[in-house]
Formats: structure tokens, sequence, C-alpha cells
């Protein structure tokens, strides 16, 4: 059948028909170039859905594509307006063929070329290898393009991940250090600090469909990262206004909150105590994963899908997108209410930035606004204390806006108030008590207790929890138990890539050796944040003095540590095979930064009745020896995204 002539009307006259039967003509388009004048903030361009309404709907409705997200960041060859009036006009035509409509008028993502390491690289060499790899420079973009042009290079986290992810970021930015890639941390800073001054926050992602919310707010981590490598004090005033922005973006509606109540991102409890929690300025199906939010709406008729929407996409602010955590019915991903959830780990972060502001404050000669912001956190943590506390059981954990109590799952969020140095000390013996009977499993810490085939919940555990437990526990003494989790993943990393010869997005943590599952996507390699809390824990396990380049065979400084038994097979050497993995780059690379240290001494708590944790007791679920043996590991992990 031959195909229909693709027309493209001119007119005027035929512009203002198509207005008339509802396309967009409101259009905000971006900077030619990231380095236009920042102050105040631009207007935000609209993303794909909003520009393309049915066009967008019809092709997400006809799965043209394997991944939802390859629609959302593909750039239209002309005037959006012109192409949807182009569709309108001939959709119905006989003949007309949908899928060579979006090829002759979009540029779809490219997938990037495929990376083959070298072959017998240590895990160290491979990593510092991806680096360069992983960069990308886009200071400038097409006015239709959803990516937003950021004036530095920055590295993302690999695979479908096309852009910088702002938490992911900072755990990245650990590794870059190790590496000595001090360059790239100061780039991805400064990208940080022009996209708050550009948008008012840090969005998801730098892309126009992630601008309606943010992601776990690292900026203070990062910027405290930066300060201990230069500047010091200078660092911390230099990066104060934009600060300053982002905490003003988090707290937004407080001044004129009542008790009870709750505005977007912040929640005043009946006590008055104020806290926050992750929410998204749309209440649309997200743009990347459409179909999917339109289908978990309509398999759930009893709530309003715009209620569903605004949840799921809360769910992604917070980066655990989707978890038991968030769900009324863990098995019942409709049953998602995540903006009725104050997050404990959401809050000891906004504790960590009032700390970084005074600091920062101080360093800028403001000791009235160092005041203000130490009693900001002060009150933060007295709120975390108070609420985010479960007594029963003896671990921080979320509060429930519709019950109005603690909620009692035990996640690795619980460590983040140990983490940024928040909690009690006794308190903090206890999550380490909880910690090792329940969380530690024999490739470091599950993400949660529950099986629900979500990405965010057992088996998988995730390298930025395993770097927020490790620094969290040695914070409060707990260090044999810290460098068991780093040993555990570790191992369970140096496994993976022995048999795959690359690092993946998220581990089963259950054994070693096995890359995670679950969720709205394949597994992806690369990987950013995997990449640097590896460098790091690498360098903490060995020292830097000699730094070891794979993980050793024996745990060093350990009597009782388990003992990886190889077969004849040293652990340090990948095995060997004819044909180099490929490794998929075209993603951006998630970063992170270890938390720096806060002066502050642990504020003391009520004592609970139960027994603090021995560091040196045995832990429960001992991993069994791992073997690097490929016919070992027979669970193959998902194919990488392609």
């Amino acid at each position: 059948m031959s195909q229909p002539v693709t027309r493209r009307p001119r007119t005027l006259f035929f512009a203002i028909q198509v207005a008339l039967s509802g396309a967009l003509l409101a259009f905000s388009t971006l900077p030619a170039s990231a380095e236009e004048p920042s102050g105040a903030e631009r207007p935000a361009p609209q993303s794909p859905d909003q520009l393309l309404g049915p066009l967008f709907t019809d092709v997400q409705s006809a799965k043209l594509f394997p991944d939802q997200k390859t629609f959302a960041d593909a750039v239209p060859n002309s005037d959006p307006l012109m192409i949807l009036a182009d569709y309108r006009m001939q959709r119905n035509q006989s003949g007309f063929d949908l899928r060579h409509f979006v090829e002759l008028n979009f540029t779809l993502p490219q997938k990037g070329e495929a990376y083959v390491p070298p072959a017998g690289q240590s895990l160290r060499e491979h990593i510092d290898g991806l680096w360069p790899v992983l960069t990308r420079s886009t200071d400038s973009a097409s006015k239709w393009d959803s990516l937003l042009p950021l004036p530095k290079p920055y590295v993302v986290p690999g695979g479908r991940f096309r852009e910088v992810y702002y938490w992911d970021t900072y755990f990245t930015m650990l590794g870059l250090a190790e590496s000595n890639h001090w360059d790239k941390v100061q780039d991805m800073v400064d990208n940080f600090a022009h996209e708050i001054d550009a948008w008012g926050h840090i969005p998801n992602g730098n892309r126009s469909y992630y601008l309606s919310r943010s992601q776990p707010p690292f900026f203070a981590f990062m910027v405290e990262l930066l300060a201990t490598h230069e500047g010091g004090d200078e660092t911390l005033k230099k990066y104060l206004p934009q600060l300053q922005k982002e905490y003003a973006y988090w707290m937004e509606g407080s001044e004129n909150l009542a008790p009870g109540d709750a505005h977007e991102r912040v929640v005043k409890l009946k006590d008055g105590a104020v806290l926050n929690r992750y929410w998204d300025d749309r209440d649309a199906p997200r743009t990347e994963s459409w179909l999917d939010d339109v289908t978990t709406a309509k398999n759930n008729p009893d709530r309003p899908a715009t209620d569903i929407y605004r949840d799921l996409r809360a769910g992604a602010a917070s980066g655990w997108d989707f978890s038991s955590r968030w769900m009324d019915n863990p098995q019942q991903l409709g049953s998602i209410r995540t903006t009725s959830i104050v997050p404990v780990d959401l809050n000891a972060l906004l504790f960590q930035m009032e700390k970084t502001l005074a600091r920062a404050s101080k360093a800028a000669g403001d000791s009235a606004g160092a005041a203000r912001y130490e009693s900001l956190a002060s009150q933060r943590q007295q709120a975390i204390e108070t609420h985010l506390w479960n007594a029963k059981h003896g671990w921080y954990a979320d509060y429930d806006l519709k019950t109005n109590k603690v909620r009692d799952q035990l996640t690795a969020a619980a460590l983040f108030p140990l983490y940024v140095k928040a909690a009690a000390q006794d308190r903090a013996e206890k999550v380490a008590a909880a910690t090792r009977a329940q969380l530690l499993k024999p490739g470091g810490i599950v993400t949660t207790t529950v099986k629900t085939g979500q990405q965010w919940d057992a088996p998988n555990g995730w390298a930025p929890l395993q770097w927020v437990a490790t620094e969290g526990l040695m914070n409060y003494g707990q260090k044999d138990l810290a460098m068991d989790v780093t040993w555990r993943f570790l191992t369970n990393v140096q496994h993976t890539y022995n048999r795959e010869q690359k690092l993946v997005e998220k581990y089963d943590v259950s054994s070693t050796g096995t890359g995670g599952g679950g969720g709205e996507y394949p597994l992806q390699d690369g990987f950013g944040w995997t990449n640097g809390v590896t460098l790091k824990m690498l360098d903490l396990l060995c020292g830097t003095e000699k730094p070891c380049d794979d993980v050793p065979q024996t745990r060093p400084g350990s009597d009782h540590a388990p003992q990886p038994k190889q077969e004849g097979k040293m652990l340090s050497k990948p095995a060997q095979s004819s044909a180099p993995a490929k490794a998929e780059t075209s993603a951006p690379a998630k970063t992170e930064t270890s938390a720096p240290a806060t002066t502050q001494t642990p504020a003391p708590a009520k004592t609970d009745a139960a027994a603090p944790a021995s560091n040196s007791a045995p832990a429960e679920n001992a991993p069994a020896a791992p073997n690097s043996n490929a016919q070992d590991n027979a669970a193959a992990q998902p194919a990488p995204a392609q």
C-alpha cells in the first residue's frame, strides 16, 4: 500500500483552525544555549505529552517502541504545532502509517556506540575507563528537544538514562573524587547551581518532562564534598545563594500552613511540627512511562486517576520508584499513596541541608542566618525523633498522614538519620541491631523485607543505600557491621563483574553475583552510582596508601569475615571469555557523594528498653562462600536495554 503524501500546511487560517480544535498554541521554547544569563527563573518549557497532545497519546498507546521513554526523548524535526496539525489532517486518511509519520517528523534517540572493555581489566581499571565514556556535553539543544542544555559536561548513569539525574549524581561524584576527577565534580556542581537559578530547583533529570518534580535533595552534600577538596568555607559561601533557593523550593508554603494541613512538599503535623514529603506539580501520567500509568489507573477504577498519577509521580520524585513503602497493598501498585507519607530519608536529607546552610551562612559572615538554620535543623531533628521513630520495633520509619502515626515497615531508609548524624546513640544502636537481623543479606543491604516485583523491594540492593548504611553505621561506632556491609556488596559487584564484565544499576543481594530485577524496564548497565560507590568502598576497605584494584580474596582486618571460596580462581581476576561483554553507554550516569561530616553531636533521646547491638556479634544470613565461575551463577541477569 502506498504511503500518503505528507503535506505541511503553512497558512495562518489552518493554524487558527487547528488551535480551535484543541492544539496547544502556547509553546515555550528552550534557550539556544545554557550559558544565557541566570538570575530570574525561566518559564518552564512544556513536556512532549503537553506539546503533542493526541499524537503523543496515540504513539504511546500503539506501543510503537518497547521503551516508552524513546518517544519522550525523540526530537521534533520542526515546530511541534505544525507536526500536530499535519497529524490531525492525515490520521484518518486511508493507508495512514503512524510509524512512518513518526520516523518522518522526529529524530529518535540513538542507541549509542557499544563500549567493549579491554579483556582482563581489574574492577578499578574498568570503572576508570568508563568515566569518559559516560561523559556528555550538551550546552545547546534544539528548542523542541525535551533535553535541557547544561553549561558544562556531566556524567550520565548509562543504558536508557540519557540525561543527568539528581540524586544519582552525588554517588557518582564519590567515585569521580576517588579517581581524582575533581574537575568533573566541579562541573556538575556548577550545572546543578545553574538549574537552581534557571528553574528554582534541581529537576529529577535534565528533561522538560522532569521539571515538575525534584529528587532526594543531595546538592548540599555535593557542595560539602567539593569543599573538602578546595575552597573550604569559600566554596560553601560561593554556593550559598543556590542552597537558599533550593531550600525555599522545598519549604514553599510552610509559613501559612495550619496544623494538620499540607501544601505541595511541606506538611505541618497536629503538634505544629513541620516536615516534608515528595510531590509532583502535575497529576497526569508520567511522560516517560505514559502507558504504564494509564494502565495502573484503569486497573484501579475506585480511585480518581489524577490521584494515582500524582502519587506515581511523587514516587518517582522519591527515587524509590516503586516500592511497597508507598503502598497500602504491597502487591497492588494502584494502592500507592506517596503524597500521604512523610519519608524519614527525605527529612534526614533536609536536616543536612539546614546544617550546611548554617555553615555556609557562617562562612558568609551572616551569624543571624547561621543561627536561624541551626534552629531549623534542631526543630527538624526533634520532629524526626518524635514522629519518625517506631519505639515498638526500634527503628526509624515513615509517618503516615492517613493514620496519623509512624508506620511499622522496616526499610533501608531507616539508616538515613544515622547517615546525617541526626540520631541519638541508643537509637542508632537499635537500628544497627535491626539492620543486622533483617536487612543484612549475603550480597549487601536489602531495600525492604517485602517481595513485590517492584525494583525498590526485596531482594534488590542499590549502591546508594549500601553507602548510606556503611557511613551511617560508621558514624555511630558500628565499624564491624559497616565493613561487613561493604565487604558483602563489593563481593556481589566483583562476582557479577567477573562473569559479565560490567557493573549494573542494582543487585540481587539474596546471593552474590546476580543483577537485580523487577520494575518497569530491563536491568541497566554502566552504571554511574554503582561505579562511584564501588570505588569509594574499595578505598575504604583497603585504604588509599595501598589501594586495591579488585575486591581482596579475604576481608582485610577481620578474623571472622566470610572467606570467599574461589576454587582455584582469585576473586580479583575477572573470568576470561573470548568475547568481552558489551556495555551500553548511551545513557547518562547517576552520581552521588558520601555524606559530609557534620560538627553536630548526636542529641540525646529517651532511652528505649531494647538492648543495643554488639559490634562484634556474628551477623545473621551470613553469605555462602561466593564463586566466580559463570556456571555457578546460572541465574541470568535480565538483558540490558537496547
